[in-house]
């Protein structure tokens, strides 16, 4: 080999102000060094050197990462122009830089120099002839050698290929040799630079072709949440909270600072008959840089197993360490047929998205139970129909008891078919609670949901709850404190103001109700909670606002009426008291209320028979209302030095 030098440039020039150092190997603009990764310059070189000409994605993929080592081409090939037009402030669809072509690959059309005053570097060539292309191949030369286990020496890495003369390549290549085979398959050169204890999973995009598959791609985000969120030591972000980023714009790091956490996996669906692909990629969060991606193509009955070998390989490439518990379980193969996995992701979907309200919630159970009838096996069907069962009771758009005891026959057949449900375990602790006052037991089985899915938000949402009722102060803020890492949605804003009424802490309540209104305006729960507070505070007139906003919002929903009736009653108002109270008997004709609420009325009414009449109705009844108030709510603080409510708390298992 010769040993002359060429005259290389140094610098190459494009646009206005931009120039890539081929010295330092960095983008910079008027000379302030831009941040962008190995990757993407790699790729930014490759069109600069065909600058005016069409370069396909195939040959973007061969300079880089070569034809043997395995890797999904096409998310790295986005992902790179991606953040390729994110430094350049290129907009794709009136490109200064990058052009894509339909189809085809990509075009640099921005104006290039490469003239450099400087000394070239002193390297040798073997020709004066050099391009973007063998750059690539410099970078990811060692990749061979480094999977048959060998490493290169610096001047032979530096003889391999032309070049444009980069003084850093000699030290380079040792690096690489050790570093760039692990960036394709495990993390140590363009993996994470920090542990990683958290990820969000951002919701897959649907490429099927069919809007209509929507519910599909966000059931399988949904399910890949669940899954992940079974793995000990890994905070995982709630459903609800990552759906606000569906089709967001925003960069990784943005959503990453955002979420509060190390790690993003991102990724497409395509589902196509009985056929599903998913293609994935995780990142580092603060810093965009890729870890790993893998594609997986399985048949639709397959589609569990696929779910837990994601969540497997992504606890692999990250090194969390499973509990055997959890190896056994992501191992365990389970097949579950086509439709009825369908209907099963379309009744989470309306659990999930409108689960206050009565029709969407038939529409859930609907589909639970046709997934149940195509797939008697399917454990997290009886599960969906629990949780859809349960709603229907909370919100009193079925008969209290019924709907219960319809959830409790779903979760013992959920459980029996497969114990290591996390989400049945959470709501057969809130049956425990709120239906036969058995607070034990009620802990035990939400200690045992979040065991087996620690960042299942549920489960920490009605421990927090539950403890708050059980006066256990310090434990239940400190449940409020985990749910605020995993979940953001309007379910952890209304547990934070639960917690706060159960303690019976009306400043604290003041405070994040306010947050909470101001954050959902529209969520009614939240005006209702702010009206408490204020009540409680000794501000009726501003708690009557806040209470006729929370029944104009839930459509007249009678816990809110009935909140607003007791106010009424309060400050004189007896004749507003009287009407929403006949008005609420009125609707017992036909529909279910609650006798705890018609109880708290007349209590405010000042006829206290009436409401111990209406109490032990709710007591016979075993009213969701009676166990969820009754040690908490001010409208009754009246009653509480009566012997008859000393006797009604002992029969509910309660001590004053």
């Amino acid at each position: 080999m010769g040993s002359s030098s060429v005259d290389s440039p140094a610098t190459i020039r494009f646009g206005k102000d931009f120039e890539v150092d081929l010295r330092t190997f960095e983008l910079r603009r008027d000379g302030r060094a831009l941040k962008l990764e190995r990757i993407p310059l790699q790729v930014l070189l490759i069109l600069i050197e065909q600058k005016g000409q069409l370069v396909t994605r195939e040959e973007i993929a061969e300079n880089i990462w070569g034809k043997e080592v395995f890797l999904d081409t096409d998310n790295s090939i986005n992902g790179a122009i991606r953040k390729i037009r994110q430094v350049l402030n290129d907009d794709p669809h009136e490109p200064r830089y990058v052009e894509t072509l339909s189809g085809r690959g990509y075009r640099f059309i921005a104006p290039v120099s490469d003239e450099e005053p400087q000394a070239p570097a002193p390297i040798g060539h073997e020709s004066a002839h050099s391009n973007g292309a063998e750059l690539a191949s410099i970078l990811t030369q060692p990749i061979a050698a480094a999977k048959r286990g060998e490493t290169l020496d610096a001047p032979q890495a530096a003889a391999s290929r032309h070049s444009w003369g980069f003084a850093w390549l000699a030290s380079l290549a040792t690096c690489c040799a050790i570093g760039i085979a692990g960036w394709v398959g495990w993390t140590h050169f363009y993996g994470a630079a920090h542990p990683i204890r958290s990820i969000a999973v951002l919701p897959l995009q649907n490429l099927s072709g069919d809007p209509a598959q929507e519910y599909f791609a966000d059931g399988m985000t949904d399910e890949l949440i669940t899954e992940l969120s079974r793995i000990n030591s890994l905070k995982v972000i709630s459903h609800t909270s990552v759906m606000e980023y569906k089709g967001t714009r925003k960069h990784l790091p943005q959503i990453a600072r955002e979420l509060n956490v190390d790690s993003v996996l991102e990724g497409s669906i395509i589902r196509e008959n009985d056929e599903v692909r998913v293609t994935v990629q995780l990142l580092d969060g603060p810093d965009d840089r890729h870890i790993w991606s893998e594609s997986y193509e399985r048949p639709l009955h397959g589609v569990l197993n696929l779910q837990r070998e994601l969540a497997e390989a992504v606890a692999r490439q990250i090194r969390i360490t499973l509990s055997p518990e959890q190896q056994a379980r992501l191992n365990a193969s389970r097949t579950v047929d086509p439709e009825a996995y369908e209907d099963y992701l379309r009744g989470r979907y309306y659990l999930s998205t409108q689960y206050t309200l009565e029709q969407p919630l038939l529409q859930a159970k609907s589909y639970f139970e046709q997934s149940i009838q195509k797939d008697p096996g399917f454990a997290q069907a009886y599960s969906g129909l629990a949780d859809a069962n349960l709603y229907l009771a909370l919100t009193r758009n079925v008969f209290e008891e019924a709907g219960l005891q319809s959830a409790l026959q779903s979760l013992h057949k959920a459980l029996q078919l497969d114990n290591g449900i996390g989400e049945a375990h959470d709501t057969l602790g809130l049956i425990d609670w709120r239906h036969d006052w058995d607070v034990e037991a009620s802990e035990r089985e939400l200690d045992q949901a979040i065991s087996l899915a620690p960042s299942y938000p549920c489960a920490h949402e009605d421990r927090a709850e539950l403890l708050a009722f059980l006066g256990r102060r310090a434990e239940a803020l400190a449940e409020i404190t985990r749910i605020n890492q995993i979940d953001f949605g309007p379910s952890a804003v209304m547990t934070e103001a639960d917690v706060y009424f159960q303690l019976r802490d009306y400043q604290s309540l003041l405070e994040a109700s306010r947050r909470g209104v101001a954050s959902i305006p529209n969520e009614w729960v939240e005006h209702q909670f702010l009206g408490i507070a204020y009540e409680g505070t000794g501000k009726l007139p501003e708690a009557i606002t806040e209470y006729q906003k929370a029944v104009e919002l839930s459509n007249g929903d009678q816990s809110a009426k009935a909140w607003l009736a007791h106010a009424f009653a309060t400050t004189g108002n007896r004749a507003g008291a009287e009407a929403i109270l006949r008005d609420l008997k009125n609707k017992t004709m036909s529909s279910y209320v609650s006798p705890y609420i018609l109880a708290t009325i007349y209590n405010g009414l000042g006829e206290k028979d009436k409401a111990f009449q209406y109490l032990e109705k709710a007591y016979k009844a075993r009213s969701l209302d009676l166990s969820s108030n009754i040690k908490a709510d001010l409208r009754i603080d009246n009653l509480r030095s009566d012997p008859r409510f000393k006797d009604l708390s002992r029969r509910v298992g309660l001590s004053q």
